[in-house]
């Protein structure tokens, strides 16, 4: 895989254009979930996908295989992500990804409890310092461990550390009179705090593209 990848990036580099809309297809739905999962649903994320597509592009040379390409890209997407964040902070967070509820289905009540717990957490995480709340939303929403955050961020384990708990300490004050958001940051069998709740609300892009 590490070869493909090489090849694939070379490819793109030296100009082909059917690498190069290879390498899109493939990688999109992975760059458009790493967005959602950071920032939720708004309106510039197509707009976002496509920066982080051009910076991909224009950095790809520098691509050496020593790290899947998909973890490189990740590195970039959260890159894109932090910029983001900190020249437009969004007023209003949305969940747009979050799927409406259809009638009939048996487990409404529970789909419709954690999306609202969604839409509450990343309200509060829109008024985090944004290298608090980029590390958190990959640890604590796209289950990614510390180590690997760490590395997505260029920055150290305990530093990481450091950010994530400062986030979730943040979160948890706020939650503490909130039992709808609490319910999103309850670690669930030690894992990261927020997976449960982010099955049940389904937070990914529409059409169910996942990282």
């Amino acid at each position: 895989m590490r070869q493909e990848d090489l090849d694939l990036a070379g490819r793109c580099v030296s100009g082909d254009c059917t690498a190069q809309r290879e390498l899109f297809r493939r990688e999109r739905s992975r760059v458009q979930a790493t967005l959602y999962r950071i920032l939720g649903s708004n309106h510039d994320m197509e707009d976002l996908v496509q920066e982080a597509f051009i910076e991909i592009f224009r950095s790809l040379a520098s691509f050496r295989g020593e790290a899947r390409l998909g973890t490189w890209l990740d590195k970039i997407t959260v890159r894109v992500a932090c910029a983001y964040l900190s020249r437009r902070r969004p007023k209003v967070a949305r969940l747009e990804a979050v799927p409406e509820i259809p009638d009939g289905d048996a487990n409404a009540e529970e789909r419709a409890m954690a999306r609202e717990a969604a839409r509450r957490a990343y309200t509060l995480l829109d008024r985090l310092d944004v290298h608090k709340r980029v590390a958190f939303s990959l640890h604590a929403i796209d289950g990614r461990p510390l180590a690997e955050v760490a590395r997505l961020m260029d920055a150290s384990l305990v530093a990481t550390k450091v950010r994530v708990w400062r986030a979730r300490r943040e979160m948890e004050r706020r939650a503490d009179r909130d039992p709808v958001l609490r319910s999103f940051l309850e670690p669930e069998g030690g894992g990261a705090p927020a997976s449960s709740a982010r099955r049940g609300a389904g937070i990914h892009p529409p059409g169910g593209a996942d990282a």
